[in-house]
């Protein structure tokens, strides 16, 4: 039997199907998401071959937890952070411990709650102008729909602006390329990684067009003092008076790579959210037509506003429910800044740990039924702070999980008041796995509904007001990060 009090990474066991050279490279591109589940069985941690290196993989949630919590030890890093740094630098989501602290209270004033209640009628607006533009009968790409939603309202809330036509279209077109790159870079050795194919081509060329555009939006924001009631302005008057080296403002490139972080951040992962969440009302019309009801009684013919969000209760459990069943960070990394103990096993500096919230978020002695959809499992509940973590925990977790939240509620209720979604096909929609769990070339056809105003009995039917679905707060964490979820 093995001593734990002296037991190592190596006493850890190994996942099967390892490859010389490849390690479990292989079974991860094949099909991610059933190998992760096939490690569920070891339940505390069990070790993972990336290439040649090994990691650890750490299936318990209270580690999990501990891992989190202790940011200073188990610092950002890792082979997913370090792919995602190649486009957003040391953006709060992806900087080392060293930097986050300072970063982190120079953000924080972004997402202040005043903040947030101007960030809502922004979503509310976008998400009613998406969903007008509709037509009966049309079969929507889903995902390409949302994006286009997300893009326009984070747009607004970072610049107090859409973009041009043209350079949203690029915009949109350079984002998709750069996010489905980066879990197969992830995977590919550094050699072959490096070889100028046309496929890193258009990645390299996308991330820099992305990188220009935002240098040109932040360089003439920069000419303009105004305070725009943005994301960027707050951002460019954040001050830290607790600075100790006499940095007490963001510097151009600081502020380049926290703009790039929130903007692939809050677009695309809402955008993978209301997808999912969407694909699951269409497969399952029981909830559709309550949703509907809810979503009648709350807006009463009238335009969605920041202020229905308390009432939207159902509305709030299915956005809960997808992110349970589909979080957009489905895996995320941890380096060790220094040996430590975990689990009663010692790990070596510069060690790497896998943490996977889709592995936590369907362990059958977690949620009962865990495959099931189902959004009453949150009625009355508030989620285990350890066994649900789509958007982490700890002090990096993500700083903007209720401006995701509000945003995802507020265009799931803008699309239900005027639409019925409903499957094209029979077969079973499953993920692309990315960095994120894609939702890539989801369609559902759409059918125009006029809301009823009132039930049989004249009454409009009350919506039950839900608990905030990260639970209480673990402190201000990270703006969510490309990994989607963990920002």
């Amino acid at each position: 039997m093995t001593d734990t009090r002296t037991a190592t990474a190596a006493s850890v066991p190994l996942a099967p199907r390892a490859l010389p050279l490849l390690g479990h490279a292989l079974p991860l591109l094949r099909d991610p998401l059933a190998f992760i589940m096939s490690l569920s069985e070891y339940r505390t941690m069990v070790r993972v071959r990336l290439g040649p290196r090994s990691a650890v993989m750490v299936c318990d949630p209270a580690l999990t937890r501990q891992v989190f919590l202790n940011d200073r030890v188990f610092d950002k890093g890792g082979p997913i952070y370090d792919r995602i740094s190649e486009v957003i630098g040391d953006g709060l989501s992806t900087c080392p411990y060293t930097l986050h602290r300072r970063q982190r209270r120079l953000c924080q004033p972004s997402f202040h709650p005043a903040r947030l209640a101007g960030y809502g009628v922004v979503f509310a607006r976008a998400a009613e102008l998406k969903a007008g533009s509709w037509h009966d009968g049309d079969v929507l790409d889903v995902t390409q729909e949302m994006m286009t939603l997300t893009t326009r309202a984070t747009m607004e809330t970072m610049f107090s602006g859409a973009l041009p036509a043209e350079t949203m279209r690029r915009s949109l077109a350079d984002t998709a390329t750069i996010v489905s790159a980066f879990f197969r870079r992830m995977m590919t050795p550094p050699l072959l990684r490096s070889l100028p194919t046309p496929r890193k081509r258009r990645y390299d060329d996308a991330r820099e067009r992305l990188s220009a555009t935002i240098a040109e939006i932040i360089a003439e924001r920069r000419a303009d003092p105004t305070d725009h009631a943005d994301l960027l302005s707050a951002l460019v008057g954040a001050v830290d008076e607790e600075s100790e080296d006499g940095r007490k403002q963001l510097n151009d490139t600081e502020l380049a790579d926290e703009a790039l972080t929130f903007f692939l951040g809050g677009m695309e992962t809402t955008a993978i959210t209301l997808a999912w969440a969407l694909n699951l009302l269409a497969t399952h019309p029981d909830v559709q037509r309550r949703l509907q009801a809810e979503t009648d009684g709350v807006l009463a013919g009238g335009k969605l506003a920041p202020a229905h969000l308390p009432a939207l209760g159902l509305a709030t459990r299915v956005v809960t429910e997808a992110l349970r069943l589909y979080p957009p960070a489905w895996m995320m990394t941890r380096t060790l800044r220094e040996d430590a103990e975990l689990g009663g096993v010692r790990l070596k500096r510069g060690s790497v740990l896998v943490l996977s919230p889709y592995l936590l978020h369907r362990r059958p002695d977690l949620y009962p039924e865990p495959d099931r959809f189902d959004p009453d499992r949150w009625l009355g509940a508030q989620p285990d702070r350890a066994a649900y973590i789509p958007f982490g925990a700890g002090p990096r977790k993500c700083i903007g999980d209720q401006f995701a939240l509000n945003e995802a509620v507020l265009a799931l209720t803008a699309v239900v008041a005027r639409w019925e979604v409903s499957p094209v096909g029979d077969e079973p929609f499953r993920p692309k796995v990315e960095t994120s769990l894609s939702s890539r070339g989801l369609a559902l056809r759409i059918g125009e509904r006029r809301p009823a105003l009132a039930d049989a009995s004249g009454l409009r039917p009350a919506a039950v007001p839900t608990p905030a679905p990260a639970g209480p707060p673990d402190g201000p964490g990270d703006v969510c990060p490309v990994t989607r979820g963990e920002r």
